[in-house]
């Protein structure tokens, strides 16, 4: 029997979220989420799709989450429970979700002593991110040491970005002393959706030049050239770029001192603010845009402004990576809002027919849970909706790397 089965982690800070994946055929066996570890409040949320254990639907056990080597053995045991345990002669591999990459990482890497050193000295280009992904590395090593653990970065699919579009125009050796570059994020998503729409045009990866917007609660554009990376839009951190629920995006650096030399901020209380207290929150009080869209219909200035603001930014981004490709074949929507708020996607398209885009607005307002185009029939780039799948790119990357 060939192992053919990845257990793909996401480790946060006070939580992990999983997916076990058979890659003989991409399917899904299961899927859950421990939240709120070393929280009175902590919960296991595991979900079995396949077999007999899915017959029960969700399951939630009781009992209080210590800590990520807790809840990993927690869902260790809900997947024994089903049959498909980490015990398994058919699991080939645990693919790991890893925010930051560097310049030292940019394909998935099977993670030895070595590479985890070098992911902890990342730390402080992901201070939120890296330690909880280096704490389910270790756990999850702990748990399965005989077989492959996979790193897969946020950033290595922008690696492929030109170093004048990766480089700050800044002294070279302050940049080169600190590690300040345009690293990008939500890789795994751009890769999935880049290749996801071409597949969906029915042409090669190699001959489509897309413009893949990511819109969740963090937000960011790409702009791929025949499957290859060549600018986007978050930067050394993810706050550079468009409007998000709670980052600002682009800024002027000059805010930053003038919030400390004039409004007597401190450095974390900037960082705070730009980062969880800025976007849609900052500007209406909600950083969910189901509730921007419900207030703005509703005549409320502050939401609609907000909403403006966000779509205004969205089409500075389209314009630019139009002019960065040279030709674009698709514009690619995905992620929690680029998937379902067909506002959004009007909105941005709206005036644009100049760049040879145009929508069907029916099949636009129409939902599906399909990767589909709605782009109007006479339009000379198609737009598309395409459904993310991160955990899929993980294990993709992954288990391609351990049976090649």
């Amino acid at each position: 029997m060939t192992a053919s089965r990845v257990l793909v982690l996401n480790s946060g800070s006070s939580s992990v979220k999983y997916q076990l994946l058979d890659m003989a055929d991409r399917s899904r066996l299961a899927t859950g989420l421990v939240e709120r570890i070393g929280e009175e409040t902590s919960r296991l949320v595991h979900e079995p799709l396949t077999g007999p254990a899915a017959a029960g639907g969700k399951r939630e056990p009781v009992g209080p989450i210590a800590d990520h080597e807790a809840a990993l053995k927690a869902v260790a045991a809900e997947l024994a429970a089903d049959g498909t345990g980490l015990d398994s002669p058919e699991l080939a591999a645990v693919g790991h979700r890893v925010v930051h990459g560097g310049t030292r990482f940019t394909r998935p890497t099977v993670i030895d002593d070595e590479v985890l050193a070098e992911i902890r000295k990342l730390i402080p280009l992901a201070p939120l991110h890296n330690p909880a992904n280096v704490t389910g590395i270790e756990v999850a090593r702990s748990l399965r040491s005989d077989i492959p653990q996979v790193a897969v970065f946020d950033t290595a699919f922008h690696s492929t970005m030109p170093e004048h579009v990766a480089r700050y125009a800044i002294d070279a050796g302050t940049a080169d002393a600190y590690s300040i570059r345009r690293y990008g994020f939500h890789g795994t998503s751009h890769a999935y959706v880049s290749r996801a729409t071409a597949a969906l045009l029915g042409r090669p990866v190699e001959d489509v030049n897309v413009i893949v917007l990511h819109l969740g609660n963090g937000a960011s554009a790409s702009a791929v050239r025949g499957g290859v990376c060549v600018e986007t839009s978050m930067g050394m951190t993810p706050l550079e770029g468009l409007v998000m629920g709670t980052r600002s995006g682009d800024l002027d650096p000059a805010v930053v001192f003038h919030l400390a030399r004039v409004g007597g901020l401190s450095v974390d209380e900037i960082d705070s603010l730009l980062n969880k207290k800025s976007g849609l929150l900052g500007m209406c009080g909600d950083n969910d845009m189901r509730e921007v869209l419900r207030r703005a219909g509703e005549g409320d200035e502050t939401a609609r402004l907000a909403f403006e603001a966000y779509v205004h930014r969205l089409k500075k981004y389209i314009g630019a990576y139009s002019a960065v490709l040279g030709r674009v074949d698709a514009v690619a929507f995905t992620a929690g809002v680029g998937e379902n708020a067909h506002q959004v996607r009007e909105a941005a398209l709206d005036g644009l027919t100049e760049l040879g885009l145009a929508l069907d607005l029916e099949a636009n307002a129409a939902r599906s849970p399909q990767p589909r185009l709605i782009s109007a029939d006479h339009a000379r780039v198609a737009v598309a909706v395409v459904p993310t799948d991160e955990e899929l790119e993980i294990a993709t990357q992954t288990y391609a790397l351990v049976t090649r």
